[in-house]
This record gives C-alpha cells, sequence and structure tokens, in this order.
C-alpha cells in the first residue's frame, strides 16, 4: 500500500507542476476563464469530457450500482451524456455566437443585470456541491488505498484540489483535462479487461447481472402512471439541472470556433456514455465479487485492488483522481467565474486585470474551504451531485429555454420565476420528501414565469392606455 500511495502522491505531484506551468501564460481574466478562446477540436473534446466524467461517474455509478442495480443509475451515464450531445446539437452555437463569458452573461443580454446577479447566486451553490463531490470521491480513494479514515483523507484531498485549481486557469484546466482523460479511458479499460480475463467472461457477466438480487434491473420498471412519473423526475435531474451548467458552458464558450464548440461536445457526450459503461458494469457485477462492503462507493477501487496488480493499481487510481481533479478544478473555477465576474466586479467597479485575477483566485479558495464542509456532511458522492443538480435548476431552465426562443417575459418573470422554482423544490424536497419534487418545482417555475409575464404586459397596457388619455385630455 506504502508504494502505491507514493505512486498516486508522484501523479498528483506531476499534475500540479503541469498546472502551475501552463498557469504562468495567464495575463487577463479572459485567459483565465476562457483560455483565450483558443481550444481546437481536441483539447475541447476532452476537456469536456474529463470535466464532465467525475467523481459520480465513477465512484458514485458504481456505488448507486452496487446499491440499486441499474435503476439507481438513470443519471449516469446516460442523463448527463445526453446533456452534451443536447448542447452540441442545438445551444452550442446559438450560445457561442452571443460572445459570453459566463452563463449569466447571457440573463443580463436577455433579461437584466439583476437577472444575471440573481441567476449567478443560485447557480454559485450547484458548483460548489459538485466540487464537495469530488473532493469526497477523492477522500475516499485515499481512504481506500491506506489506513487513513474517511474524514482525514477528504481534509487531505481537500487541500490539494484547492491549491491545484487556486494557480490554474481554464488553460491549464484544458491541458491537464487532455492528459487526465486519455489515462482515465486507460485506467478503466485495463480494469475491465483485467477482471474479464481473471474468469469472469460476458456470460458470466449476464448471469450475475441478471441474478435475484438486481431485483431493480431496468431504467425504467414503469407499471403505473405515479412509475413514470418517478422515472420521468430521475431524467429531468440531471438534464434539466445540468444542461446549461457554467463547467459546460465555459468550454463552449472557450472553442476556437463555433463549430469546434458543437462538434467537440457532441463527440464528448458520445465518449461520455461509452467509457461511463464500464463503472456502471463493475457495480452492478460487484455485489457478487465483494459482497457486504460497508461503503458501496468504495466498491470500484476494492475491486481494483482485487484485480490489479500494484502497479497497474496506480494507474488505475491515477485515473480516478483524473476524473476528479478535472472535474473539481472546474467546478470551483465555476462559482469563482460567476462570483467575480457577475458579482463582485460590477458591484465594486473593478477593471484592472490584475485586480480581477487576485478576486477570482480568492473566490476559488473560498468555494474550496466551504465545498470541503459540504464533503464532510454528505451521506454520498451520488447524492451530493444529484442535490447540486437539482438545487435551483428547475427556474434557471425555464428562464432559459423560454428566453432563448422567445422574447416573452422579462427580468421580473425570469427572477421570480427562480426564486419559485428554488423555493418549491427545497420545501418538496427537504420538508414534504416528496418523490416528484423536481417535477413539481419545474411546473410551478414555469406556471409563476407565465403568469407574471402576463401581469406585466396587463399591467403595461392599461399604463400605456391611460398615458395616452391623458395626453389626449384637452384639459
Amino acid at each position: 500500500m506504502n508504494i502505491i500511495l507514493i505512486g498516486i502522491s508522484i501523479y498528483i505531484l506531476f499534475q500540479l507542476v503541469l498546472g502551475f506551468y501552463i498557469s504562468r501564460f495567464i495575463k487577463s481574466e479572459d485567459d483565465y476563464l476562457l483560455g483565450g478562446k483558443k481550444l481546437g477540436y481536441i483539447l475541447a473534446t476532452f476537456s469536456i469530457f474529463a470535466t464532465w466524467f467525475g467523481a459520480e461517474s465513477c465512484i458514485g455509478t458504481a456505488g448507486a450500482a452496487y446499491s440499486s442495480g441499474l435503476a439507481g443509475v438513470t443519471a449516469d451515464p446516460f442523463g448527463y451524456g445526453i446533456v452534451l450531445l443536447l448542447m452540441g446539437f442545438f445551444f452550442a452555437i446559438p450560445l457561442y455566437k452571443m460572445n459570453l463569458t459566463t452563463i449569466a452573461d447571457f440573463f443580463k443580454k436577455r433579461f437584466s443585470p439583476s437577472t444575471e446577479k440573481v441567476i449567478a447566486i443560485f447557480m454559485i451553490p450547484t458548483s460548489i456541491l459538485w466540487a464537495a463531490a469530488q473532493i469526497r470521491a477523492f477522500g475516499l480513494i485515499l481512504s481506500s488505498s491506506s489506513n487513513l479514515t474517511v474524514e482525514f483523507s477528504i481534509l487531505i484531498s481537500a487541500v490539494l484540489v484547492i491549491t491545484y485549481t487556486v494557480f490554474g486557469g481554464l488553460l491549464a484546466d484544458a491541458w491537464t483535462d487532455l492528459i487526465q482523460g486519455i489515462i482515465l479511458i486507460i485506467g478503466l479499460l485495463i480494469l475491465i479487461t483485467s477482471i474479464f480475463f481473471d474468469g469472469i467472461n460476458i456470460k458470466d457477466t449476464v448471469g450475475l447481472i441478471s441474478s435475484n438480487k438486481f431485483t431493480h434491473l431496468s431504467l425504467s420498471d414503469s407499471k403505473s402512471f405515479s412509475d413514470i412519473l418517478f422515472t420521468i423526475e430521475a431524467w429531468a435531474i440531471p438534464i434539466c439541472g445540468s444542461l446549461i451548467a457554467q463547467e459546460l458552458v465555459s468550454r463552449i464558450f472557450a472553442a476556437r470556433s463555433h463549430k469546434v464548440a458543437q462538434r467537440s461536445s457532441i463527440l464528448a457526450g458520445s465518449l461520455y456514455i461509452f467509457v461511463g459503461l464500464i463503472p456502471l458494469t463493475i457495480g452492478l457485477i460487484g455485489l457478487n465479487i465483494l459482497p457486504d462492503i460497508e461503503h458501496p462507493e468504495q466498491i470500484l477501487p476494492l475491486v481494483a485492488q482485487k484485480y490489479l496488480s500494484p502497479v497497474m493499481y496506480i494507474i488505475f487510481a491515477g485515473a480516478l483522481i483524473s476524473a476528479i481533479l478535472s472535474t473539481v478544478d472546474s467546478t470551483l473555477l465555476a462559482s469563482s467565474a460567476l462570483m467575480s465576474h457577475n458579482i463582485a466586479f460590477s458591484i465594486f467597479n473593478v477593471t484592472n486585470e490584475k485586480k480581477k485575477l487576485i478576486i477570482t483566485r480568492m473566490n476559488v479558495l473560498i468555494s474550496g474551504i466551504v465545498a470541503y464542509f459540504l464533503a464532510t456532511k454528505a451521506e454520498g458522492v451520488y447524492n451530493l451531485v444529484k442535490d447540486a443538480s437539482a438545487f435551483g435548476s428547475s427556474g434557471i431552465f425555464v428562464v432559459f429555454i423560454i428566453g432563448l426562443i422567445s422574447s416573452f417575459g422579462n427580468g421580473l418573470s425570469a427572477i421570480s420565476s427562480v426564486i419559485a422554482g428554488s423555493v418549491v423544490w427545497i420545501i418538496s424536497h427537504y420538508v414534504f420528501h416528496f418523490e416528484l419534487s423536481y417535477l413539481i418545482s419545474l411546473l410551478s417555475a414555469f406556471c409563476i414565469y407565465v403568469l407574471t409575464a402576463f401581469s406585466e404586459k396587463w399591467i403595461y397596457n392599461i399604463y400605456s392606455t391611460n398615458k395616452k388619455l391623458s395626453i389626449g385630455d384637452p384639459e
């Protein structure tokens, strides 16, 4: 195990040095947040894939499949993979051509500066929750590879990833994502190949997965209308909740052309689903390989320890760390971008590029500290990511879609929709524990938007009519 820890430490050091070296070329906010808009097909594709393919895609998916079977992993890899495909086919080009820095800039252009700030405030917790999931997963890997407790491992992980992110920008992100993405794919392929070569062939795998122990082996066990709604709820959270996540759209904005943005997203989505099937499969057969694990989310590293040699396990552990580092730096960078670019800079009228970089890096540090405390309190990686996708996103999704395709409604409609959707989701999910809390929040956000928009239009028409009558009055 000491050899494994040394190998992991060397790998992390290499990533840190590479990130620090590239970060020396960062001179402005645009360089730090968008990499100077220099990403080509390879960098853009692997940066999108590696950023999206995080801890929940490996640790979380395998653990959820181990506990609940296939029905427990609807979000990953299928839901989040579809998000990347949707972005590429429908949204990448329109968003790219708007010349934005963050997704909150869209709401400023379409609605108002107040809407921009409200949207940013609601999106920041999502990125921090996502970062917390990655930090927790990092801690689980260190804990499973040593005698360290999960709690202490999470602390070490937080210090490492925060340090790594503060010094790096999106360009450093993109280059490390390329390396991390390749290592991740190699590591997962080595593991699944080792399992099959050790005696578990494809026929045996199908038999294990279809055994009586997996009573939820389908994406949907729909037998009634309520079952159908539950299935829609499970798919709506990752798709509606992540479609315009800052972590994703920042890569779209950083591409060197709109065609690169579109095609890279489609390629990344396809790669995401394909690679994501590996941890899903390992999780499904894991109960037969290692039954009665105390922490289900440790199934992937524990299976790797069982089937891989120390050298191969170092490569695999590096792959998992790659998945985490490539996501956590992006999530912390996303929350910092929203806090700095859309809130702090406008409030304090910051225009100097050096001051912008200092403020943005300080916000990365603050986000990382908050993410650490959340990681220590979370029940699991998969639940963290699901909550991150659901919080505040229903109203933001409704406002984005309506705002993109029509001129119906303005800032008040948008703000009312976002607040209503968030409040309804929190009450439904945490107070009443409704199983359809996200769908309820989506419907509430849509209704509030429409009602507010019509009310505004009605009030405006009355005001305009009265004004015309007043002007025409001979008195």
